[in-house]
């Protein structure tokens, strides 16, 4: 069994698509993050019953399971965890860093330019009154400043994953059912994590693993796993099936929208409506259709990705982490411009672009960065006026 997954899953290293969707996710996540954005509206949240978070979790559960699954099959399970580890205390001194300049930098920007709705409007009041307090909880991820809690969420899913990551190789089955399980039991329940100063986390990791999950358990489906899946793909009446819910789930966003309109009868509206916190089923249902269209439609030599338009995307999925962390001081900025300056249609697309200009340099220059890192600083030359003999024993 083993070998055959090694196979398969270097088979599915490099696949451009991930990138491209991670970068996607990132400009979506930036463009939503902007309370009142028109350029927003072109996101995927509005379209439909699932968003970037979704797209953003699935993918990170897919990609982590690619990286450290073949390190677990051929390493072992101790040094797997030492490097999920590596990886989390990097995503966790991230948001610390984030976390610290953000709130510092709202309460500053509320103070001088006499806006102090801007506090509140972040979820940083207890800043105010209760400033270590806050810095406590925020250390322990129960504070919860606007635009923050997807990477949260991110940092508790891999805490958790050498243990996922561990039942997947051995079990596959049997974990996805484990992790569909635990998403029931905690919707049943309302299993949660606190936040501070009060209520509970905004995307609930009980129910938003099983995303991750997902995403892990297709990185390491077998080969007749995803044979099976080409051939559901190529059933019509499937793609069909598929094709009329995210229509019907488009009507519903829009009557959610749009409630005047009457184009669907307000209890079914309100029975569908998303919800983000717990991941509502009919949520779960729209993102798979999304996902089961994309890839009979994308496959992964598709010629798109050599298209110098796509490079800027793929690019900024392949530095998520600093992009995402760029998006969010951005957005809070753009948010600050449009507060502040004229609310036309111009000025929003104005900002979108600027901040997705700005994500994408740095994308550029942490990629550049890194492969300096890498290059020798010198380059050792030959040794010349030697005799062969000379050369060899040298």
């Amino acid at each position: 069994m083993y070998p055959s997954m090694k196979a398969e899953l270097a088979s599915r290293d490099g696949d451009l698509r991930l990138c491209l969707l991670l970068g996607i996710a990132a400009w979506f996540l930036f463009l939503d993050h902007i309370p009142h954005n028109a350029v927003g509206l072109l996101t995927m949240r509005n379209f439909g019953f699932s968003g970037a978070a979704d797209l953003f979790v699935f993918v990170g559960g897919y990609t982590a399971a690619i990286l450290y699954g073949r390190m677990m099959l051929e390493r072992g399970f101790v040094v797997t965890a030492t490097r999920i580890f590596k990886r989390l205390w990097q995503l966790y001194a991230a948001y610390i860093v984030l976390f610290v300049i953000y709130i510092d930098l709202i309460g500053y920007v509320a103070r001088k330019s006499r806006a102090p709705e801007l506090i509140g409007e972040f979820n940083v009041a207890g800043i105010v009154d209760h400033t270590i307090r806050t810095l406590i909880h925020g250390l322990l991820l129960q504070a919860k400043p606007l635009n923050l809690d997807v990477l949260q969420l991110f940092i508790v899913l891999m805490a958790a994953f050498p243990f996922v990551l561990f039942g997947m190789v051995r079990r596959p089955n049997v974990t996805i059912v484990g992790s569909l399980g635990l998403y029931l039991a905690a919707r049943h329940f309302d299993w949660n994590l606190s936040s501070f100063p009060d209520g509970k986390w905004s995307l609930n990791p009980f129910c938003w693993q099983l995303l991750f999950a997902l995403g892990a358990w297709l990185a390491l489906s077998g080969a007749n796993q995803i044979r099976a899946i080409h051939k559901l793909q190529e059933l019509v009446v499937l793609r069909a099936a598929a094709g009329l819910y995210l229509l019907f789930a488009l009507a519903v966003t829009v009557a959610g929208k749009f409630p005047q309109a009457g184009i669907v009868p307000d209890l079914l509206r309100d029975a569908l409506l998303p919800d983000r916190e717990n991941l509502a089923p009919h949520r779960v249902l729209h993102f798979l259709a999304l996902a089961f269209l994309f890839t009979y439609m994308v496959p992964r030599d598709w010629s798109g990705f050599r298209s110098q338009t796509l490079q800027p995307v793929i690019k900024c999925g392949q530095e998520w982490l600093a992009v995402f962390c760029a998006g969010v001081f951005l957005s809070f900025a753009g948010h600050l411009v449009l507060i502040t300056g004229p609310d036309s249609l111009a000025m929003h697309v104005l900002v979108s672009f600027a901040g997705i200009l700005i994500m994408t340099g740095v994308a550029y220059y942490v990629s550049w960065s890194k492969r300096q890192d890498h290059k020798p600083a010198f380059r050792p030359q030959p040794i010349t006026g030697l005799p062969e003999e000379g050369r060899l024993a040298k």
